[in-house]
């Protein structure tokens, strides 16, 4: 007499649990590369900050008659606030009469970005000291 009919909609949860686990494992796969893009660009400006320092040293030593002595003072104030190293490290910088070096933590690379008054840019494993990279 009446036969029933049995519609089946929508989705087994077998199914939806493999859904859910393909987008996770994509979406994992994203941010990964997100994140070491992320790092890249944060050492890029890293790289470029310290690429200005050069010219504004060039630029102080022209006007304090040829003398870099008191660079670093006058560069913590005006240029090194807009450089952002790693969390771990601030930007440091070393000067004299003829000589000056600065160096900041990259985030990505790992190591320090040294530039001085050589020309010298450079990535160090520690820290650099003294006046030269």
């Amino acid at each position: 007499m009446f036969t029933m009919k049995t519609k089946t909609q929508g989705f087994t949860l077998i199914e939806l649990l493999v859904v859910i686990a393909i987008i996770g494992i994509l979406s994992s796969v994203v941010l990964a590369s997100l994140n070491t893009a992320r790092n890249k660009g944060a050492d890029a400006s890293v790289k470029s900050g310290l690429a200005q320092v050069r010219v504004q040293a060039e630029l102080y030593y022209d006007s304090n008659t040829n003398s870099y002595a008191g660079f670093c003072a006058s560069a913590n104030t005006t240029m090194f606030g807009g450089i952002s190293p790693q969390a771990a490290s601030a930007v440091t910088c070393a000067d004299g009469v003829s000589v000056w070096r600065a160096s900041a933590g990259l985030k990505g690379a790992g190591g320090y970005w040294c530039v001085d008054w050589t020309g010298t840019s450079t990535m160090k494993t520690a820290a650099p000291s003294g006046t030269s990279c």
